[in-house]
């Protein structure tokens, strides 16, 4: 049962003796229930954000942010571009872990409406080059977890056996991932400070009226580790619009060697969440999460033309021209089942909602339908105007019988943080909408729907004004 706001802020005196709370109000999100959250007034007008754990997943997650957030010390947020939130105490309702943290401002965009250009994407890619500046003195200080290139490949090939042992993965799939990590060059990258399962939701930002919304806040810290790079850019197969941008801007402020694998390498990642929620839940014997993920892969591999995730050095382009030849969303290509994972929840009502954008964006992209003339299409050949348009595209690999990298036809609209939303058994809170970051307790948002509305509102007007302003 939920704890009410005025339970929980009366903790925040243990956590933080001394501290006079003259007022309390809930914290609320899209979150998964695995925590109650309000934020306290102090005398002093400070707003302080407490969150309680309701099982034991969660009081973990909530033990590995605190000793992340110790760990940036204050040299170490000078180099970031943006506000951390910063551990105050901990304490303890009834059984439960609680942690204080202060609250920091800004809004939230999702994914998929994240645009191109300058302004957000940008920023997110600059924001995302700076975690990864991180020396990783930091993480090694605090005694958190360091892998390198082989220990990252070792921990996939791990997860792509114990998955395939459920007996419910394609073998397509099966072969796909380990066709990608049994290349070399695929695992040739230098590790990096990461947030390991960093999404759209962990960035806060605020309206610049020249640059438009600039990431101010960061979020989400308990995954802090060093390894894979791409393991922070794998959400965006769910930014459509802006993924290109993000990725540009990150490159362009990394100051680490070239990675020629690492959008490829991201899909990667992005896939395998699917297997690590099959294996999470044949792992607690929870078959109705075995059902949902075992569908989602199915989904997935239906989408695939090929086994194949190499980086193809056909392309002159590298990486970036093997994206350009990307299979996009025919309509005929599995109407009944949208892969789009809209909430850390993984619940299967969540994991497919009625989204009138979601068959926007598949009807656009029904024209760049790949080559009609394959034989593994046969079936859906008489899309005459599919068909006509995908003879136009030029995609030689495939005439040639090269190999490609190949992306689903179901798009990954949005993909969360496993970290969170392996622990999340619960059922997801009810009555919020994303405008403020709420679980990570970073920003306020009210509890009622109509303010939650007005924020959403308030937060999308600020970006459509920056847009229709970057674009004159």
């Amino acid at each position: 049962m939920a704890r009410s706001p005025f339970t929980l802020v009366a903790a925040v005196t243990a956590a933080l003796p001394g501290a006079e709370v003259v007022g309390a109000r809930a914290l609320t999100s899209d979150g998964d229930g695995r925590f109650d959250s309000a934020v306290a007034t102090l005398s002093d007008g400070r707003e302080l954000v407490i969150r309680v754990a309701a099982d034991d997943a969660a009081a973990r997650e909530l033990a590995e942010e605190s000793l992340a957030l110790r760990a940036l010390t204050a040299g170490a947020r000078e180099m970031l571009p943006f506000q951390v939130p910063t551990h105050l105490g901990e304490t303890r309702v009834g059984e439960a872990r609680a942690q204080v943290t202060d609250l920091m401002p800004g809004f939230q965009i999702d994914a998929v409406h994240i645009p191109a250009g300058r302004g957000a994407a940008v920023s997110i890619g600059q924001a995302i080059a700076a975690v990864h500046a991180l020396p990783s003195s930091v993480v090694r200080a605090a005694g958190l977890t360091v892998r390198d290139a082989g220990g990252v490949r070792a921990e996939i090939q791990q997860l792509i056996d114990r998955a395939a042992a459920t007996g419910r993965v394609p073998v397509r799939l099966t072969n796909r991932w380990r066709s990608a990590t049994d290349d070399d060059d695929f695992w040739r990258f230098e590790s990096t400070v990461t947030l390991a399962g960093l999404q759209a939701q962990s960035f806060l930002f605020e309206d610049d009226p020249d640059d438009g919304p600039q990431v101010t806040g960061v979020i989400g810290w308990s995954g802090l580790t060093v390894g894979d790079p791409a393991e922070d850019l794998g959400w965006l197969s769910g930014a459509p619009d802006a993924a290109d941008d993000v990725h540009a801007a990150y490159v362009a402020s990394s100051t680490r060697a070239v990675d020629s694998a690492l959008r490829v390498r991201a899909r990667l990642h992005a896939e395998l969440e699917f297997a690590r929620w099959l294996v999470h839940g044949d792992e607690t014997r929870q078959s109705d999460i075995v059902d949902d993920a075992a569908e989602l892969l199915e989904s997935l591999a239906e989408g695939l033309r090929s086994d194949d995730l190499r980086v193809v050095a056909a392309y002159t382009g590298g990486v970036d021209s093997a994206l350009d030849v990307l299979d996009q969303t025919p309509d005929t290509a599995a109407p009944a089942v949208d892969t789009s994972m809209q909430t850390d929840a993984y619940r299967a009502e969540d994991l497919w909602p009625d989204d009138g954008d979601g068959d926007t964006d598949s009807s656009d992209e029904a024209d760049d339908s790949t080559d009609a003339g394959d034989s593994t299409d046969a079936d859906s050949s008489t899309d005459a105007d599919s068909s006509t348009d995908a003879d136009e595209d030029d995609r030689s690999a495939d005439d040639s019988g090269t190999a490609s990298w190949e992306e689903p036809t179901q798009d990954l609209t949005e993909v969360s943080t496993i970290r969170g939303s392996l622990r999340a058994t619960e059922d997801q809170s009810k009555g919020s909408s994303v405008a403020t970051a709420g679980d990570d307790g970073a920003e306020q948002q009210p509890s009622d729907i109509d303010s939650a509305d007005e924020a959403q509102r308030a937060a999308r007007a600020a970006l459509q004004r920056w847009t229709n302003s970057a674009s004159e």
